[in-house]
């Protein structure tokens, strides 16, 4: 019989193979610009899928729409009712300016034990992992109580509509599962010579806000015959900037803070105190604490003007808003209003694109993740704290489905959080994050699935 020690050395053995893998799907441009067409996600699911059948697992591509496709990877289980989902996307965000870039941004290139380009850790190095996981599973031909199912969704960056949304809406049957991993979380924090692990037990909401700023049209060259609305932009974009949000600890992580070596109670009067007693010492921590004790909101996109000789009369400003988990719609309408309410010609127009959503945290599957975790890496010292992620995941259409759903990359101890530099210039991920990843997936896997 195989032990679970023999089949982690086994991912230890399939590096080169994991890293050959996770470079493919890097190369391909699967950028996701919100616009259709866009994202050509059937491409990653081809080559995934190409991979996936010569390891004899049953995988189909679904599209939602021409080159928009979900990859689904089944290995049944005795029951033969799903159990596990591991969960991630294909698409990546795009590339503003490459000539920023140290490398190219698809060209999956290694320096000093990490890989770099645009989706590499962001979601293509979990997507890799996971599927080598699986193959593990199904070399050494083990027996699983139930279905393990990877997913591995379209979209995701621009909302889902047509990746985990859509299969939610039209195909709930495949991806039904009471148990989910996702991305969203396993990034770990050093202090005090401890490591801590962030297990994603939820996320913040995401609206996206148009302010519609109304002047009025003139020739350039008499610009005091209309009103430029570019000038009010400047207003507008004046009072965002020095927008003071509400502070709030009442995330689920500012109960743990004492096992990370802070020993102050956070509350909104000291929470800015204690950030900026982290920011020298851990940024990244502070920066998480910051994004955790307030609404955020975000100017992303101008768009306006038609003509370089015409006053602009009508300028679009798109904000980006992150809630907390007790801030909806209503609470972001007031703000606003409270905001910019007393200028005349701004308009505000709301799009609710994902409601903060949670997991309990005290579950058996949580201990099977810390257990996997923890025999993964041969540690038994780890610490863990429950956090909410900044951003928005497909978790938000698993969750509502009753299904507990964790974010956990398995980022490996020795890697740095602050070098994934997810959607921005020079993302990358360590190569030992790959198989510890890879490893954390097959373990919790055995154990929950009870394989044998």
């Amino acid at each position: 019989m195989v032990d679970l020690d023999s089949l982690l050395r086994q991912v230890d053995q399939s590096a080169s193979e994991l890293l050959s893998l996770h470079k493919e799907l890097v190369k391909i441009e699967s950028v996701n610009t919100g616009q259709m067409p866009t994202g050509n996600e059937s491409n990653v699911a081809d080559i995934a899928k190409q991979w996936l059948d010569n390891e004899g697992i049953e995988t189909e591509v679904v599209e939602s729409a021409p080159g928009r496709g979900n990859l689904i990877a089944n290995i049944p289980g005795e029951s033969e009712k799903n159990k596990l989902l591991l969960v991630s996307h294909l698409d990546v965000v795009p590339v503003e300016d490459a000539g920023k870039w140290n490398y190219n941004p698809f060209g999956a290139e290694m320096d000093n034990g990490r890989v770099y380009g645009r989706g590499t850790y962001d979601c293509k190095g979990l997507l890799a992992s996971q599927m080598l996981s699986m193959a593990i599973l199904r070399r050494n031909g083990l027996k699983l109580s139930d279905n393990l199912v990877l997913v591995s969704g379209a979209d995701e960056e621009s909302g889902g509509r047509y990746g985990l949304g859509w299969l939610v809406e039209n195909h709930p049957e495949k991806i039904q599962s009471p148990l989910a991993i996702n991305e969203g979380g396993g990034t770990h924090v050093n202090v005090a010579g401890t490591t801590t692990y962030l297990m994603g037990v939820g996320e913040k909401g995401r609206l996206e806000i148009q302010l519609t700023i109304k002047g009025a049209s003139a020739h350039a060259s008499t610009p005091w015959l209309g009103e430029n609305a570019s000038y009010k932009l400047s207003s507008v974009l004046n009072r965002i900037q020095n927008y003071e949000a509400t502070k709030d600890t009442s995330v689920v992580i500012f109960q743990y803070l004492s096992s990370l070596a802070i020993e102050d109670v956070p509350t909104p009067d000291n929470i800015d105190r204690i950030i900026e007693g982290l920011q020298s010492k851990n940024p990244q921590l502070a920066s998480v604490l910051r994004a955790l004790s307030r609404m955020t909101l975000t100017p992303t996109m101008v768009r306006g003007g038609i003509k370089s000789n015409s006053i602009p009369e009508t300028i679009s400003l798109i904000c980006d808003v992150r809630t907390l988990p007790h801030q909806d719609d209503r609470y972001v309408l007031d703000e606003l209003e409270g905001l910019l309410g007393d200028m005349d010609g701004v308009e505000i127009d709301v799009d609710y694109m994902a409601i903060p959503n949670s997991s309990d945290y005290d579950t058996e599957f949580a201990h099977s993740l810390k257990k996997a975790t923890e025999v993964s890496l041969n540690r038994t010292d780890l610490n863990w704290v429950p956090s909410v992620a900044t951003g928005f995941t497909d978790s938000r259409f698993l969750r509502p489905l009753g299904t507990t759903t964790y974010g956990f990359n398995g980022m490996d101890p020795s890697d740095d959080p602050l070098l994934n530099r997810m959607h921005g210039t020079d993302e990358s991920i360590g190569v030992k994050s790959l198989t510890t990843g890879a490893k954390i997936m097959l373990a919790l896997a055995i154990d929950v699935l009870d394989a044998h």
